[in-house]
């Protein structure tokens, strides 16, 4: 697939549903979307498949288009540059079924990237509807692009900008069954007050909700266009409710799509080795994407000192308003693998890539 560059607009329906949620109150929204979501709900699964052995999958599988949601921030542009440059390195790779890729650009316009990074915009939620949350805008946008893009492949994965392939990643799936990561902070059974706000008694067990979030997720493309309406709605709710708020934070719209996925039956085959998080994770191995989202700070002694800045340190959050310089020093001695690999991944893409500097 080449997806289409600002392919259209969203549709009039789902515009409307937003206006008139954002005018009149979250509520009629979410009954509305909810609504609409419900009409194509999928039976609930039997015997769901929580884990399976790494030798199951090995490349030969059906292919799974990569979907990266992503702003037009500064921030963000540099690592979808980062992210794209993997993608092309590792998906023609012996034991990889990558298919195509798409950057779902949820700032409403197109920006300089669309003749780099093959790209579909769409528009965001209307103004302060995220409350400041700015991933209420992922649900939101993968509903718009699921409705308006061709998509070839049966199968999507879904990606953010800090990730970095570091191995051919194969389809992890396993037919109606998504792939998904485990994450260790996503305790679905250590908020069963709040979780049962939107997934009741009668729908099952808490623990049918999966330790998850959205990305990274390996899943059938006809099953996350059921999940995705009832996933931006269970995010609104959630953000429209002071406890959840204050409970979940930042991770809110992960449990969204947690409890979304359970409300439609659906259960995650959970793979540890989807993903490894420097610096907590410290050998590459045969895991697959490297998402750096905490930041790796070191004496020069090689020793972490998380939570106190390092004499040698590299933390995306430092490159805010522009990518980080070229040809980054590499870690004192003694750092672990991962960490050298990242800063490694992503002094390749910058030597390789035209204008760097640019924001």
């Amino acid at each position: 697939m080449v997806p289409r560059k600002n392919a259209g607009r969203a549709s009039p329906f789902l515009l409307i549903l937003l206006s008139f949620g954002f005018f009149l109150g979250t509520y009629n929204l979410l009954i509305l979307v909810m609504h609409k979501a419900s009409k194509s709900a999928t039976g609930e699964l039997t015997d769901p498949i929580i884990s399976r052995p790494g030798d199951l999958a090995g490349g030969g599988a059906p292919k799974f288009h990569v979907a990266l949601t992503a702003t037009d921030a500064p921030y963000s542009k540099w690592q979808c540059r980062v992210m794209y440059y993997w993608y092309k390195k590792m998906k023609d790779e012996p034991g990889s079924d990558m298919g195509g890729f798409t950057r779902v650009l949820h700032s409403g316009s197109p920006d300089n990237l669309m003749d780099e990074i093959p790209t579909v915009v769409t528009d965001p939620l209307p103004e302060g509807l995220d409350r400041g949350y700015i991933v209420l805008n992922r649900p939101w946008a993968f509903v718009q692009w699921l409705e308006k893009a061709t998509i070839e492949e049966d199968y999507i994965l879904m990606a953010e900008p800090d990730h970095v392939f570091v191995n051919p990643l194969p389809n992890l799936a396993h037919g109606d069954h998504p792939a998904a990561f485990p994450f260790f902070y996503i305790k679905p059974s250590d908020h069963e007050k709040i979780i049962r706000k939107y997934y009741p008694e009668e729908k099952g067990p808490v623990t049918n909700v999966d330790p998850i979030g959205n990305s990274p997720v390996i899943i059938k493309k006809s099953i996350l266009e059921k999940i995705a309406p009832t996933w931006m709605n269970v995010s609104l709710r959630m953000k429209d409710d002071p406890e959840t708020d204050k409970a979940f934070g930042w991770v809110l719209e992960m449990y969204g799509y947690a409890v979304a996925s359970a409300l439609h039956g659906v259960r995650h085959i959970l793979r540890k080795d989807f993903m490894l998080q420097p610096p907590w994770d410290l050998d590459i191995g045969k895991k697959f994407i490297i998402h750096y989202t905490y930041g790796c700070d070191y004496n020069m002694k090689g020793e972490l000192t998380y939570g106190k800045i390092g004499e040698w340190r590299f933390d995306k959050r430092s490159h805010l308003r522009g990518p980080p310089p070229k040809n980054i020093s590499l870690p004192p001695p003694g750092v672990p693998e991962s960490v050298i690999r990242l800063v490694m991944a992503v002094n390749e893409a910058s030597a390789n890539l035209p204008d760097w500097e640019t924001p």
